[in-house]
């Protein structure tokens, strides 16, 4: 059973919406954001990647990085442009591109369920990003970030979509279309007896499922954490103990793929790293590049060529839901016995593509003699991801890139 809560969000003025919403803090460097902000003094980047606003010298995990977005985020609400609603609502969060909608609710959720594992992970999480985001959210005083979440959606819920049609007749809080011609329609959901009718039908969810937002998930427990040990007066009601999320229907979202580049083929020559692939995968030469189009098919450019990977049926566990995923049967068949990256996460070796670029970002990559070696994966399936939660495992490292993203600024927890 899933619980969540209506909020009083700190949001942008409905005319400067499009100018302060930025993209979330973790798909940007500091100098794609430095690019953003410099003509923008209203970006919510300023909150969230305030090191664009320092010196390059000043470390992004350094505390002035933390004081600098705690005083951006004081700044928006003192200019007026950040205001926060005196009531508590729910937020119905619509994005559209290229004919694909999702439909998100934007609340509050329960630490306690992320901790007793009724909201369910897929990834691990390192301690560096959670100190990082725990820090930022105990600066600033506030969430600035959602999780990005799913329900299973089925007979128990689908009532929803009801419920949300019904909201969508009533006139929007925001409409805009941000710059990555991604439009985002907000409703405000205020009236007591709708905002009770959408907490049972979530109730009838069993589990929630983190797409994306694991360290800022993490983070959130740990500050709540502290909190509740620090107050003598604790309750559990407090608005420490939930955090900021957009919750969608599964059926409703869409993974790209999440391509890997490598720098070098590990002192091989091309002829023998070719013969090495072909030990675990059927290959065939291709005159134009090779897009997946069905799991265990893979893509790889090398030496200006594409070629079109099928894995062999002998190459991986059918039955294990981590083992039989694309990434990991790449990982174990070839990066790590072939190319020697043991771990993606830390190898310098290795860089990951989200599919949104498509495949002539991998050759530009590689043509430009940055890398050496492309490979172009299959996206992972929502039912892919639920199953692997579902076991409690973990997925390999990028191996899902949600789109379109959530954007950061639209809504703001204050805890």
């Amino acid at each position: 059973m899933v619980h969540i809560r209506p909020f009083k969000a700190l949001r942008p003025k409905e005319e400067e919406a499009k100018e302060i919403v930025s993209p979330p803090y973790d798909v940007l460097n500091r100098e794609e954001a430095k690019e953003l902000i410099k003509d923008n003094p209203i970006s919510f980047l300023h909150v969230v990647k305030a090191e664009a606003d320092l010196p390059d010298e000043v470390g992004i995990y350094d505390d002035r990085v933390y004081e600098k977005g705690r005083e951006c985020l004081k700044s928006f609400i003192n200019g007026g442009h950040l205001i926060q609603e005196k009531t508590n609502s729910f937020y119905l969060y619509t994005q559209e591109t290229e004919g694909h909608i999702q439909n998100g609710l934007v609340c509050v959720a329960s630490i306690d369920e992320y901790d007793n594992g009724i909201i369910k992970k897929h990834e691990s999480t390192r301690r560096l990003k959670e100190e990082d985001r725990k820090k930022h959210i105990n600066y600033l005083n506030a969430q600035t970030g959602p999780v990005f979440l799913a329900f299973r959606d089925d007979d128990k819920t689908h009532e929803i979509h009801k419920v949300y049609k019904k909201i969508m007749e009533k006139e929007t809080l925001y409409q805009f279309k941000s710059d990555d011609r991604v439009k985002h329609s907000v409703w405000r959901i205020d009236d007591l007896k709708e905002i009770e009718r959408i907490q049972k039908i979530m109730e009838r969810a069993e589990c929630l499922y983190i797409a994306d937002g694991h360290h800022r998930s993490k983070a959130a427990s740990l500050v709540r954490n502290f909190r509740k040990n620090e107050n003598p007066k604790h309750k559990g009601l407090e608005d420490y103990n939930y955090f900021l999320s957009v919750i969608f229907p599964h059926s409703e979202l869409k993974i790209l793929s999440y391509n890997r580049v490598i720098k070098d083929l590990n002192d091989l020559s091309k002829e023998e790293f070719l013969n090495k692939v072909k030990e675990i995968f059927s290959i065939m030469r291709v005159e134009e590049r090779y897009e997946p189009e069905a799991k265990h098919h893979l893509g790889m450019y090398l030496g200006g060529e594409w070629f079109h990977l099928e894995t062999k049926e002998d190459s991986y566990p059918k039955d294990d839901a981590v083992r039989s995923l694309d990434a990991s049967i790449l990982q174990e068949n070839l990066l790590y016995p072939v190319l020697s990256i043991k771990d993606p996460k830390q190898s310098e070796r290795i860089d990951f593509v989200g599919g949104i670029k498509g495949l002539k970002a991998l050759e530009h990559l590689v043509d430009s003699g940055r890398f050496m070696l492309a490979f172009a994966l299959y996206p992972t399936s929502m039912e892919e991801l639920m199953v692997v939660a579902d076991e409690g495992l973990n997925m390999p490292p990028k191996s899902t890139w949600f789109e379109p993203k959530l954007k950061s600024g639209l809504f703001v927890h204050l805890i």
